[in-house]
């Protein structure tokens, strides 16, 4: 499906390249039927209030109905979210999603006297606990975490009163979300023959990898400017999104919501500001890349709406579906072959949700457990949707092993960690094309491809984290985040990590109204740490084999046992420096000196 034909919609996309709902549910009358079950759940918590400290059967009982809760209402939620993801247009699917979380927020409620309970119980009586019910001892993580945060957990109406608020909490997020896949619309862009192309968040960034210029400069415009005519809207939407992060982690006592969004995951707010300032130690290097960039394409001035497209004219490559897949296989065989013929069971039994149509949400995606991960693509059979689908089946592979090998309570892993496993898969699968060319154009452009990767996923995250940190503290410093301000805000950003070799133009200002990721509540730092720590995992399974395989397997299957931090360790990376970071730019950087090396003989 190339960029320049219509986007289907819905119903007339082939079901073989559709994901398959029907494993939660046949259909939509079994999910109600499940839905009306469920009902029930927040009666039956009520059940234990009060009663958690009363003995160790009891604490017991209630720890393993939570993970029953959780059983129960995940294939819920994951059936309507992913038919709502679909057909945003659709009200019947974005009905069922809503109902589906009104009853999360009302169980979320109904258990806020967890935390504050099991506070209560004097360690004394924990430890005797653990004594007379050795089934609790599959909880002590998960009850050592809640007590670890003893200084930001409130009474139990407090609680009660927080959990309610979860549904007003998550407006912003939903109706920008809304705004952008379902309402906004754009104008056709047009390239240098007078030929129209249909412009969406989903096709924006192929148009920006075209070689026709003027096709990309109109795809700029048309973009930014229609998002700019709703910059005061995608500015209160921003804005009530941090307030909201403000007023949860005010209310639990901590110093910001930078701090109250990282306690969560026990990641120290160190590698944050870490990684921030190892990146602009290394500004040069991405300064250096734009010089180059702007000399081999042969451009007096560099603008925004070049530093997508290819540096090397002649390495635009159509790559079809079936042809991705089966160079990913090859390329994840050092994985292994039971890694591998899970990728077959997905690629095979519909767990994607392959192209774009109407209404669908833009972008890619990984989501659900069991009985298996979906992901979601909006392929568009480029190199980069080869290595999208490379990245999201390891998110995919990784959510596998983690439900197959841990209880639920510790089968879903934090958001530190869960980029390692999708830029691994990368990492690989362009390790292994690079391996099997030695034509100087070819090498030349998947370098070109894997320097993109630094920039957009290590330089161009971090700038995002950066941004994020900014707004967040304009906000806790009791200011509004205006369009003005936030255009400047991050066309000041922009400025600083692209230097003078590229004209920044004004319309990038608007860009932060197109990253979902803002609404995530400090999510893309993780890219970029979960970039290096999988530069460094991918390197030793290549040079080390089967032990590092098996490490990095034993890795997958961890879930959230342990903390993000003491995962990656045991794998071999430690976080807590600015070693990975380093050690990823001067990978980086032997692949720029390559490419300098490259044009020169180009």
């Amino acid at each position: 499906m190339n960029e320049n034909k219509s986007i289907p919609k819905r119903d007339q996309v082939p079901v073989e390249f559709t994901w398959n709902t029907g494993d939660l549910f046949a259909d939509d009358t079994a999910w109600q039927t499940a839905f009306d079950a469920a009902k029930e759940i927040p009666a039956k918590i009520a059940t234990y209030q009060g009663r958690l400290g009363d003995s160790a059967g009891t604490l017991l009982s209630w720890l393993n109905f939570n993970e029953e809760i959780s059983e129960k209402l995940s294939p819920l939620y994951y059936y309507a979210h992913l038919n709502a993801d679909v057909d945003t247009g659709n009200s019947f699917y974005q009905d069922l999603q809503s109902k589906i979380f009104s009853l999360l927020v009302t169980v979320n409620s109904a258990s806020a006297f967890e935390t504050p309970e099991i506070l209560a119980i004097p360690e004394e009586t924990v430890a005797e606990f653990y004594c007379q019910e050795p089934g609790l001892r599959k909880y002590t993580r998960y009850l050592d975490n809640i007590r670890r945060q003893a200084a930001h957990i409130l009474s139990t109406p407090e609680e009660t009163l927080l959990a309610q608020a979860g549904e007003v909490a998550r407006a912003p997020e939903k109706i920008n979300s809304l705004f952008m896949d379902a309402d906004l619309k754009f104008p056709d862009a047009t390239d240098s023959m007078g030929r129209n192309y249909p412009l969406t968040q989903g096709s924006y960034i192929p148009l920006m990898e075209n070689n026709d210029r003027v096709l990309r400069k109109s795809a700029f415009m048309c973009f930014y400017h229609t998002f700019g005519s709703f910059r005061n809207s995608s500015a209160a939407h921003l804005d009530a999104q941090v307030r909201q992060l403000k007023f949860f982690s005010t209310a639990r006592k901590y110093a910001s919501n930078l701090e109250a969004s990282l306690d969560r995951t026990e990641v120290p707010v160190s590698v944050y500001h870490n990684l921030i300032t190892a990146v602009h130690e290394n500004m040069g290097l991405l300064h250096r890349y734009m010089a180059l960039r702007k000399r081999l394409m042969k451009l007096d001035e560099l603008h925004m709406y070049d530093i997508y497209a290819p540096m090397i004219s002649e390495s635009h490559e159509l790559i079809s579906y079936e042809m991705a897949k089966e160079e990913i296989l090859a390329a994840l065989a050092p994985m292994g072959e039971e890694y591998v013929s899970l990728l077959r069971e997905g690629f095979s039994h519909r767990w994607i949700d392959v192209y774009e149509n109407e209404g669908k949400r833009s972008g890619a995606y990984s989501s659900g457990g069991k009985p298996h991960p979906y992901v979601l693509l909006n392929q568009k059979d480029t190199l980069d949707s080869e290595f999208t689908i490379a990245h999201e089946m390891g998110h995919a592979l990784h959510t596998w092993y983690s439900t197959q090998n841990q209880p639920p309570v510790y089968s879903d892993y934090v958001i530190f960690v869960a980029e390692v496993a999708s830029i691994c898969n990368e990492a690989l699968l362009m390790d292994y094309k690079l391996a099997h060319t030695q034509d100087k154009i070819r090498r030349a452009s998947l370098i070109n491809y894997f320097l993109e990767q630094f920039r957009t996923t290590l330089y161009r995250q971090t700038m995002f984290a950066e941004f994020e940190q900014q707004i967040n503290a304009k906000v806790e410093q009791g200011e509004s985040l205006t369009a003005d301000l936030l255009c400047s805000m991050y066309l000041d950003l922009n400025r600083i990590y692209y230097g003078a070799n590229v004209v920044c133009d004004e319309e990038i200002g608007m860009e932060w109204a197109r990253i979902p990721h803002f609404y995530y509540n400090f999510y893309v730092f993780q890219y970029a740490t979960g970039f290096s720590a999988a530069m460094a995992l991918s390197q030793k399974i290549l040079r080390e084999g089967k032990s590092a395989v098996d490490a990095y397997r034993t890795f997958l299957s961890s879930g959230c046992s342990q903390s993000p931090i003491d995962l990656l360790k045991a794998a071999g990376v430690d976080m807590v420096t600015p070693e990975p970071v380093n050690a990823a730019l001067k990978v980086f950087e032997t692949l720029l000196t390559e490419m300098e090396k490259l044009a020169e003989a180009l």
